[in-house]
């Protein structure tokens, strides 16, 4: 294959694996929690680290992986995750994973990540969708 072959079918492969995804109009997608931080000057490393480690807890009790995106240019934030939106049994279950870990959790965790923040955001989301679904969504 040339080179414009194999672009052209990992192209459509990505495409297929994205489609394959998406919920069907009949499915109700899973909630997703964005996050849109804007990290304290200097605690850039600090706050990586930081969330890497309770990425790892989450790797080791199961629970899907939270896709991070990096700032290139444009608004003034640093990084945007999404992450599961985790209930209550799985919340407990990745405290107790932090805790073995050495890990701090509830509101002491919340102090300490709070001090490599200057600000940020978490929204409740449902998704990923296609426009056309939000179409059809929005007529019934």
């Amino acid at each position: 294959m040339t080179r414009p072959s194999h672009l052209l079918a990992a192209t459509v492969l990505g495409i297929a694996a994205f489609a394959t995804t998406l919920p069907t109009a009949a499915q109700e997608a899973p909630n997703s929690i964005v996050s849109l931080y804007r990290v304290a000057p200097g605690k850039h490393l600090e706050f990586l680290k930081w969330m890497a480690a309770r990425d790892a807890v989450d790797r080791e009790i199961g629970v899907a992986a939270t896709q991070w995106y990096a700032h290139l240019s444009g608004d003034s934030w640093d990084y945007i995750a999404i992450a599961p939106d985790l209930d209550e049994a799985t919340s407990e279950r990745s405290d107790a994973e932090a805790k073995k870990r050495g890990l701090t959790t509830g509101a002491r965790a919340s102090l300490e990540f709070r001090q490599v923040m200057a600000y940020h955001t978490d929204t409740l989301v449902s998704g990923p969708y296609t426009a056309e679904q939000l179409v059809e969504q929005a007529g019934k």
